[in-house]
């Protein structure tokens, strides 16, 4: 299929929090618009240092993450993060990988949103089947 790439807006959500609350202005949120490697074989969103570093997300742990070549990582987990693409946005956690590594849009936050990868053009796309809804699940 080849390599996928979105136009993504990453938000510091604790920024979103307090502008809603008024203790904030729109200009002090924390924002980055990046070209994302949409890899649905990754779980979660991941970051790289520079990101984290414009946005400065709070560190809520260290876990172990398997990395492509199949070794493991001590990586930070942090948020809360608020991604955004086109009409559709995701709260979640991420993955700080070192340096400079390439931002990847994983598969839990693609659920969230309801987007998909349109193979044959190579891009992502909201779900055209569904309007945006939440999906919960009550026990």
């Amino acid at each position: 299929m080849g390599s996928v790439y979105a136009e993504i807006e990453l938000i510091n959500g604790a920024d979103r929090v307090l502008l809603e609350m008024g203790q904030i202005t729109e200009a002090e949120v924390r924002r980055v618009a990046l070209r994302a490697h949409v890899d649905s074989g990754a779980d979660l969103m991941c970051i790289n240092e520079q990101v984290n570093g414009q946005l400065q997300l709070r560190e809520r742990g260290r876990v172990p993450a398997t990395l492509a070549d199949g070794s493991i990582a001590d990586l930070a987990l942090v948020g809360p993060l608020e991604v955004v693409f086109e009409n559709r946005r995701a709260n979640v956690d991420a993955l700080v990988l070192p340096g400079d590594a390439e931002v990847l849009l994983g598969a839990i936050p693609m659920e969230y949103m309801d987007v998909l990868i349109d193979p044959r053009r190579r891009r992502l796309i909201v779900n055209p089947e569904h309007p945006y809804r939440a999906q919960v699940r009550l026990a």
